[in-house]
């Protein structure tokens, strides 16, 4: 069925390449990972060399105890290694999954620098928490005893369910709030399936909504209440909503048909896996199928894209990005992975414009180089003369990466400050923001970030607010 080259690539924990081995089905490929995923994850924990300075536990945004849990599963003992990994995040096997673990935990590993690869962190925590899972060891919720006080989130992504699960363990009742039909954020809707398999995502929200958490689906700030009503309704509030807002390319063409944003083509990629009816897929505007793809842009969510387009069996896909491979954002692992799996990275270029009539038929593109550093230290791309060229495309896809949408208009409230960037601004010691009693957290903070930050940004913005209710509480008392 596969043969030992296969095995170790799935035993590693890495994705499989669908379309390029079409033998080779799904269920396959589970059935080699549980054979081999036990041993796998023993050895990789028992080459951790438990060395002075943790360095991959200091890179970590929520400081797992990496080194602790590694020694633990190196001695079978997997429970123990999940209930410690658990201890400081409420979704250590997403994080095990889309995790950049090449940019923190694993590229900071004592082992790598040793030129010997590093451990391989993610794939361990994944299969301890999933063996969690399958053997019952993840427990229900611990609600605190009542507090007679509410919370209101808004947006249940990573750091709105991360929250809500701090919140509603103090004893507080909360109520979540997200426009989408199923909560997850870019969780459930903007990575693809074959990264992050949405039953993962479901069974955590699950968990959540039978703690007692509350869940308010399709729900628009703005449409559906103001903000100044949801503070009526709760004591405090979250706002969690992350940033939604494509960047834009401007470029002769760029309104034709064909021309698609990366999460309009990715949320209806997830939406057809949960077997919903979408339309724009069905009639082939969403879907890759048969198609010449070019995507633009060069972190994960281009990465998404160009590899989601593979597993649709697009004709061809090329990433077309404007700087060189070592100085794009996105995860050097994602980049090997999408180019084992046929995709062609065209390196500093840049579209210039878009041809065709109606349908985008093409892109033409200017070849680039790196002059002067710019503001953040990397070095800004320019036009390179003389290097003009053309690529035939059937569907191009935005992947330039989200701002924020313009939140004090969206929810009526004129009140909430932000910053230039349009991400709201907060107190940096109680993560407030210039309403009382309104916080926030994740990427409508940071910008767009990672999965991982939005989970520490929950655990901490749960922290403050919890602070700030009991002082609210015993003032009450005291008068």
């Amino acid at each position: 069925m596969a043969d030992d080259a296969m095995l170790k690539f799935v035993a590693r924990g890495q994705q499989y390449p669908a379309k390029r081995e079409p033998e080779l089905r799904a269920e396959d490929f589970r059935e080699i990972a549980e054979r081999y995923a036990v041993p796998d994850a023993e050895a990789q924990a028992g080459r951790c060399s438990q060395c002075g300075v943790p360095y991959c536990s200091v890179h970590c945004p929520l400081h797992n105890h990496i080194p602790d849990w590694l020694r633990l599963t190196a001695e079978g003992r997997l429970r123990e290694a999940y209930e410690l990994s658990n201890s400081t995040s409420t979704m250590p096997e997403i994080c095990g999954r889309i995790c950049p673990q090449d940019r923190l935990c694993e590229g900071n590993c004592v082992i790598e620098f040793s030129g010997h690869g590093a451990v391989t962190i993610g794939s361990v925590e994944k299969f301890i928490t999933d063996k969690a899972w399958e053997e019952g060891w993840v427990e229900p919720v611990r609600v605190g005893p009542a507090r007679g006080q509410s919370v209101g989130i808004i947006g249940a992504g990573p750091a709105g369910l991360s929250a809500a699960e701090y919140l509603r363990e103090m004893g507080y009742d909360v109520h979540v709030y997200d426009r989408h039909d199923r909560a997850g954020g870019l969780l459930t809707y903007g990575i693809p399936g074959f990264k992050l398999e949405k039953e993962v995502v479901m069974r955590r929200v699950e968990r959540l909504a039978e703690a007692g958490i509350v869940f308010h689906a399709s729900f628009e700030v703005g449409r559906d209440a103001t903000l100044d009503e949801l503070r009526a309704r709760h004591d405090t509030l979250l706002i969690a909503t992350g940033v939604y807002k494509t960047r834009g390319i401007k470029a002769p063409g760029v309104g034709a048909a064909g021309i698609v944003e990366a999460l309009a083509y990715l949320t209806a990629s997830n939406r057809k896996s949960f077997g919903d009816s979408v339309p724009a897929f069905d009639d082939g505007s969403l879907n890759a199928e048969g198609k010449n793809v070019v995507v633009i842009g060069g972190g994960d969510t281009a990465m998404d894209c160009v590899r989601t387009a593979i597993r649709q069996g697009a004709a061809s896909v090329k990433c077309l990005y404007r700087r060189d491979r070592a100085n794009m954002p996105g995860s050097q692992r994602e980049v090997a992975n999408a180019e084992e799996e046929g995709v062609e990275f065209v390196w500093l270029s840049a579209p210039e414009a878009f041809d065709g009539i109606d349908t985008v038929t093409g892109v033409r593109a200017s070849k680039m180089r790196l002059g002067a550093p710019d503001a953040s230290g990397r070095r800004a791309p320019e036009v390179d003369p003389g290097g003009a060229f053309q690529l035939p495309a059937d569907l191009v896809i935005k992947a330039l990466g989200f701002e924020a949408e313009d939140l004090p208009k969206l929810f009526g409230a004129a009140e909430l400050g932000v910053t230039r960037w349009g991400t709201l601004r907060t107190d940096g010691k109680s993560m407030m923001t210039s309403v009382d009693g309104v916080f926030a957290a994740g990427d409508i903070v940071r910008g767009a970030s990672l999965v991982v930050w939005a989970i520490r940004d929950g655990r901490d913005v749960a922290a403050h607010m919890h602070a700030w209710m009991r002082a609210r509480a015993d003032t009450a008392r005291a008068a």
